[in-house]
């Protein structure tokens, strides 16, 4: 965790900010505000990210999409009185602001309203945008929450309007925090409810130390893709079935593309791909470069949600699959196993991956995963070709020999 301590909010205290990297460029914020008796009185922790779709001066749009804020400050974010009620503000990248405001009734408060402002003139952001300067989207939510309660939505949700599309997920927040302590009660949007209420499936027999699950169909094939300021910057076309093991029990889900939502991220030296649906929180998987000319995938994180209400969640930053040169694309048509830990493993068919270097939205020239089988074949070859060649010199050698002995015992 990596804390920032930001200069006092005037009337509110001391504003702590920790950043909690998880996936790369995909950053969980975290905003503490306290009041002048260091007493919390906001509390907000969420992930989120923003799609812009602008025109540009010839007449054709593009799409840009903000995921990064580990620069974001806080200047503003206040517990409110009097005059004023509490605010989120947020500043991060070249020129853009995010605040949500909060209003209070006799036994309730409301997220009341979000705003998002963004600098079109910034040529790097959005270039050739026919547009110029800062252009402002705001929502009126008006959702309300009863005092004392945590806000949660652990699912993701968007705004819409005007080519802006806002995605929030894994919030948690309280405004008017009573006491100086964040609750521990929670209220919960409309698809946590419904994903935490699902009747458990109660075994008839108790389930033997570790069961084997019931074999599954091969999974549909999906295809998805991540778009930056230059276009598509990441393809990936897969099957996915989930292989995991809680309480001793094996589960396996196979991914469904036509519920599942997708979105993600595009560095210079990484690129994240999410996926996730009404039982899979996320799905991430997390591609890196290596020695400048190769890409892999470096990390995969998930986090499901169990038919008892309960959460499987799974990290692992330290794998090394799907290798090819920057480029080129990673092809692997028959199944494949991803083991991200002894709980969790992840089946691949018909799979297709290029997390960088995308040109015009297409696939570059493959890389089967049948080399790796081949790579694999060429030393066991040489080297039983040259045992082989071993063998016959050998053999020469040994019969010249005793020709040479037996023409001595002639004399």
């Amino acid at each position: 965790m990596v804390c920032f301590r930001l200069s006092p909010v005037p009337g509110s205290g001391l504003v702590l900010l920790c950043l909690v990297l998880g996936a790369v460029s995909s950053y969980a914020l975290e905003l503490n505000v306290t009041d002048s008796e260091k007493a919390t009185c906001l509390y907000a922790k969420w992930q989120m990210n923003f799609t812009i779709h602008y025109e540009t001066t010839s007449k054709t749009y593009k799409t840009v999409t903000i995921s990064d804020f580990s620069t974001a400050t806080y200047n503003g974010s206040i517990c409110g009185d009097v005059q004023n009620n509490p605010k989120i503000a947020v500043q991060f990248g070249s020129g853009f602001s995010w605040t949500v405001n909060f209003t209070k009734e006799s036994s309730t408060y409301s997220i009341d309203g979000i705003s998002f402002s963004y600098n079109i003139s910034d040529n790097t952001t959005f270039p050739d945008a026919k547009d110029k300067g800062i252009l402002t989207v705001r929502d009126a939510v008006g959702f309300k929450i009863p005092l004392n309660n945590i806000f949660r939505c652990n699912s993701l949700s968007t705004l819409e309007k005007n080519g802006v599309v806002q995605s929030y997920w894994d919030v948690h927040v309280q405004a008017f925090v009573q006491n100086g302590t964040v609750s521990t009660k929670e209220f919960l949007c409309e698809k946590d409810k419904t994903l935490t209420t699902v009747v458990p499936i109660v075994p008839t027999t108790a389930p033997s130390p570790t069961t084997t699950p019931t074999p599954k169909e091969k999974p549909e094939v999906g295809s998805y893709s991540v778009n930056n300021s230059n276009g598509t910057c990441l393809l990936a076309t897969m099957g996915l079935q989930l292989n995991f093991t809680h309480d001793k029990v094996v589960s396996v889900i196979n991914i469904n593309p036509n519920t599942t939502d997708f979105t993600g991220s595009c560095q210079p030296q990484t690129a994240l791909l999410r996926l996730n649906c009404s039982n899979i929180k996320y799905l991430d998987f997390v591609f890196a470069v290596k020695n400048e000319n190769r890409f892999y995938l470096k990390e995969v994180n998930v986090s499901m949600y169990l038919v008892n209400g309960s959460v499987f969640s799974i990290a692992n930053n330290n794998l090394s699959y799907w290798d090819a040169p920057l480029g080129s694309s990673y092809m692997c048509n028959k199944e494949q196993t991803v083991s991200v830990s002894g709980a969790f493993q992840i089946n691949t068919f018909d799979l297709r991956v290029q997390p960088f270097n995308v040109m015009e939205g297409k696939y570059s020239t493959a890389q089967d995963c049948s080399a790796d089988d081949d790579n694999f074949l060429v030393p066991i070859v040489v080297g039983a070709a040259l045992a082989g060649i071993l063998i016959l010199v050998l053999l020469a050698y040994f019969i010249g020999l005793k020709r040479h002995h037996a023409g001595y015992e002639q004399f």
